[in-house]
């Protein structure tokens, strides 16, 4: 069941996607990082946006060194900003009406091996997490059944193996503060997507991979090219 508010690609609605690395301890630990203290955001562009009806790829060419990079996955719960926020305490956020207006889940896909030898050269990483295609979304859906997303579960299951299990209880930073906490670093306007980290069980994606992701009573299905 996947009840709808609003189409994924409505690019006239969609703003910037920002994204929280290392959400969940286990995720920092299985990449060998460091938990942080606060939340680290990084900010994806909306031309980055594909829906989960689309054909995920498998791999990207990085054009310039004609070199193929594996595509990895990191599954997430999405929330999409229904009001304007900016420098806003979780008590206030709370209060705003639509502050929260949908949710979703969605994959945050990252060139790994291309990330680690940019960070290695202390360079930024866009070109491992922006690239066109790397951020999809499955439909946006009600928000009110999930209360105040203090104990919200998902999953992300890949050629019917269950691969990924987040719930929001175990993250780092739960979803309200994450939202004060970005509103502070910069304003936040309705359109804007929140991407809320991923829980361990990240990996690589092969041609011919279905996935499908479970958010309560939703499901979604995609395949991997």
């Amino acid at each position: 069941m996947t009840t709808s508010i609003e189409s994924h690609g409505d690019i006239n609605h969609l703003g910037k996607v920002v994204c929280v690395g290392r959400n969940y301890a286990a995720h920092a630990a299985e990449l060998g990082n460091e938990v942080p203290t606060r939340p680290i955001l990084f900010i994806k562009p909306a031309s980055s946006v594909m829906g989960m009806d689309s054909l995920i790829p498998s791999q990207i060419r990085d054009v310039p060194r004609d070199t193929a990079y594996e595509v990895h996955y990191e599954a997430e719960l999405c929330v999409r900003i229904g009001a304007p926020l900016k420098a806003a305490s979780v008590d206030s956020i709370k209060a705003t009406p639509k502050a929260i207006d949908a949710v979703t889940l969605g994959l945050d896909l990252t060139l790994r091996e291309l990330q680690s030898e940019l960070k290695a050269k202390g360079h930024p990483w866009e070109r491992a997490k922006c690239f066109d295609g790397s951020c999809v979304l499955a439909q946006w859906v009600d928000p009110e059944t999930f209360s105040d997303f203090s104990s919200v579960n998902y999953e992300l299951y890949i050629n019917e193996k269950l691969t990924q299990e987040g719930n929001t209880e175990l993250m780092l930073f739960p979803i309200y503060e994450l939202l004060s906490e970005i509103s502070y670093a910069f304003s936040l306007q309705p359109g804007d997507v929140i991407m809320t980290g991923t829980p361990s069980g990240v990996g690589i994606l092969k041609a011919g991979d279905k996935l499908s992701l479970k958010l309560g009573e939703h499901q979604w299905q995609a395949e991997v090219e």
